[in-house]
């Protein structure tokens, strides 16, 4: 299962001279990448390279450093550690002495990894939703057994005949749920999840 971080986080690195700062962030679209990356890119420094990563989107930059020595081994990174919904943020105040294109690499994708190893994390757990009808004179006995299956959320809406429930829960806990509401109905509620 992939992980996000749980908070920003931050790690700072000298590295011939050079000072590497390593920022990164939980994020939940390409607008909170963008956001975090204009909150946290220094002005003043020589570079301020950056990757992220949403699903199966993602973006980086090498900021000004040669091609593929900074963005992309920041996004490797991120990769390497199976994260998902990060944004990180690696600036490069110059020191003066030259790296090279692997000594480059190694200082943005070490910081960045050194960075995520020591940060507190947490697993992704993917979720699906369903929606069911269910009578009045079934909700009680419904809401109490549904909300024994873990990561389950429910949601109302009153309707005249009874209540409209959407139905939020980890992806694979679907049959059981299906199953259970069904016997608890005697089939009269059909809890149905879009394809």
């Amino acid at each position: 299962m992939p992980h996000t971080l749980v908070a920003p986080v931050e790690f700072v690195q000298d590295i011939k001279k050079s000072r590497f700062i390593g920022q990164a962030a939980p994020i939940s679209g390409e607008e909170d990448a963008k956001a975090f990356l204009a909150s946290v890119s220094d002005p003043a420094a020589n570079h301020n390279c950056w990757a992220w990563r949403l699903g199966q989107a993602y973006r980086f930059s090498d900021d000004g450093e040669p091609a593929g020595t900074a963005g992309k081994p920041i996004l490797q990174a991120i990769d390497g550690q199976d994260l998902d919904g990060v944004v990180v943020v690696v600036t490069r105040f110059f020191g003066g002495i030259l790296l090279g294109s692997g000594g480059l690499v190694r200082a943005y994708g070490g910081t960045a990894a050194q960075m995520l190893r020591q940060a507190d994390k947490r697993e992704i757990i993917p979720m699906v939703s369903g929606i069911c009808a269910v009578s009045f004179s079934d909700l009680a006995l419904v809401k109490s057994r549904l909300t024994a299956i873990p990561h389950l959320v429910l949601d109302e809406r009153f309707t005249a005949e009874g209540v409209d429930l959407t139905v939020t829960l980890r992806q694979g806990d679907e049959d059981q749920a299906i199953r259970l509401l069904r016997d608890l109905t005697s089939g009269r509620s059909n809890l149905v999840f879009p394809d």
